[in-house]
């Protein structure tokens, strides 16, 4: 089956068209040309800020012209991450989409249905004639999953709108009224290197992670690869000898690392030791985490001798920060039941250059929990001789279960599906916190079809999600 012919069939020929559109984040240049060459196609009028935000304007549907201007809006950035073994060029190539056993995925990649399903939805509607609703802006942004960019740069006069449809979530049946904030933390250490003695050298790996949404999926106990690799590295350090010549991991800031590796020399004496003592590490982690990462491996395997390897002085600081440093939920929410209030990812460890990078991400619904989160990540990372820098973060969105667009987008699911819809806020970081610093009179939700595996190759959308989101989107457009 083919996803031209899923339905709602509007909607999945825009996805399956997005798919063969390059967007990494802050590499948008492609899928900006496609949304400026759809509207002029279609006679759509469209506006381009400086930053690379578009947005389309649809006017009012004849007997809607007194409804209040609807914004709906998604992101046309994905995550790119592929399996190690997969060949992939998320800059050129176009991503190999299948259905399979009623869901949507990718061979080996990222799907970028986050928020690619979003942009489809907007798309289709923007080609619908028979849709009913009031004036309709549809804004894309770009560069969401780096750094929300497109959100704190959104050009002067890009938005007249009174409310607006946030379409980048995942949990079908669920609205979302609420985010959290977050800020990016990022230590370097000096490589200090010197001559490395007489050993053998072994690369151990550990891979085949769950991984996932560093917001969304942190509460579910699944490994962090980075966490591993420095917890078997200290292991080995104290019971064989171990140097290491190079230890890397992870690689998006919004992702939970599902791969890491480690280049490292113990005496030859201590090679039988060091390989029973891997063995006994990978049993021990996957009885650990045998209910949440069932295709774990950690291996090693004999290497070509390094020439240099870390200094025992940057060792022993670089591995007491990466075992030491917070990782995984931080306090769940005593306000909202079952939502993690803080929490804090150790994203990636990477040599660049003469330095070695980690990068961790702390989201919190609470500003001054988010502030705690920050400076309790940077002490380790001080302590152990690090420079420190934050981003600047971005802000939570927080709830206002007063709106009129909440009530009536609500009452829309209930007469579609019979059912109430679960309304709450998510530990995850959404553009809407931003749209209300600029425009605080707007009234929000979020709200989308089911989508696992975010920020994986594991990505998947469900099927009929997608066409129960479809009717709820217009039904709410026609009703608001």
């Amino acid at each position: 089956m083919l996803l031209k012919d899923l339905q709602p069939q509007a909607v999945w020929e825009q996805f399956e068209a997005l798919t063969r559109v390059p967007r990494p984040s802050k590499k948008e240049e492609r899928v900006i040309e496609y949304l400026i060459d759809f509207a002029q196609r279609h006679g759509i009028e469209w506006q381009r800020d400086e930053i690379g935000n578009v947005v389309m304007r649809k006017p009012a549907t004849a007997g809607y012209e007194s409804r209040p201007t609807v914004i709906l809006q998604s992101h046309m950035d994905m995550v790119c991450e592929k399996n190690s073994d997969v060949e992939f060029d998320f800059e050129h190539d176009a991503i190999k989409a299948v259905v399979d056993d009623g869901w949507v995925r990718a061979e080996g990649t990222t799907l970028g249905a986050d928020d690619g399903i979003g942009m489809a939805a907007s798309l289709a509607l923007l080609l619908d004639d028979e849709a009913e609703h009031g004036a309709l802006e549809v804004l894309f942004t770009v560069d969401e999953e780096t750094g929300l960019t497109g959100a704190f740069n959104l050009g002067e006069g890009m938005l007249t709108g009174k409310y607006l449809i946030n379409l980048d979530s995942e949990d079908e049946g669920e609205i979302f009224i609420g985010c959290a904030g977050g800020v990016d933390t990022v230590a370097t250490f000096v490589c200090e290197k010197e001559a490395a003695p007489e050993l053998s050298f072994y690369r151990v790996d550990v891979k085949d992670l769950v991984g996932g949404h560093s917001g969304d999926d942190i509460n579910k106990g699944r490994a962090n690869s980075n966490k591993l690799i420095a917890r078997l590295m200290m292991l080995a350090a104290e019971q064989c000898g171990a140097r290491i010549s190079r230890i890397e991991g992870g690689n998006l800031r919004n992702a939970i690392p599902r791969e890491a590796y480690a280049v490292v020399g113990v005496p030859a004496a201590q090679g039988v030791a060091f390989e029973k003592l891997v063995e006994s590490f990978a049993a021990d982690v996957k009885a650990e985490f045998a209910v949440t990462e069932p295709d774990m491996k950690i291996m090693s395997v004999a290497v070509a001798a390094e020439a240099e390897v870390l200094t025992l002085d940057l060792q022993r600081r670089l591995l007491a920060a990466l075992v030491g440093v917070p990782n995984g939920v931080l306090a769940m929410s005593f306000a909202v039941p079952g939502l993690v209030e803080t929490s804090t990812n150790l994203a990636s460890v990477k040599f660049v250059g003469e330095n070695i990078v980690v990068t961790t991400s702390q989201r919190s619904s609470i500003e001054s929990a988010k502030l705690y989160a920050k400076h309790s990540v940077e002490s380790v990372f001080v302590l152990a001789g690090a420079t420190v820098e934050h981003s600047d973060g971005y802000p939570g969105w927080a709830p206002n279960p007063d709106s009129q667009l909440l009530v009536r987008t609500v009452e829309s699911y209930e007469a579609l599906f019979g059912v109430k819809p679960k309304v709450r806020a998510v530990h995850a970081g959404l553009e809407c916190g931003l749209f209300l610093e600029k425009y605080p009179h707007l009234e929000m939700v979020s709200f989308g079809p089911t989508v696992t595996g975010v920020h994986s190759p594991d990505e998947r959308i469900n099927i009929a999600t997608v066409e129960k989101f479809w009717l709820h989107l217009k039904d709410v457009l026609k009703n608001i």
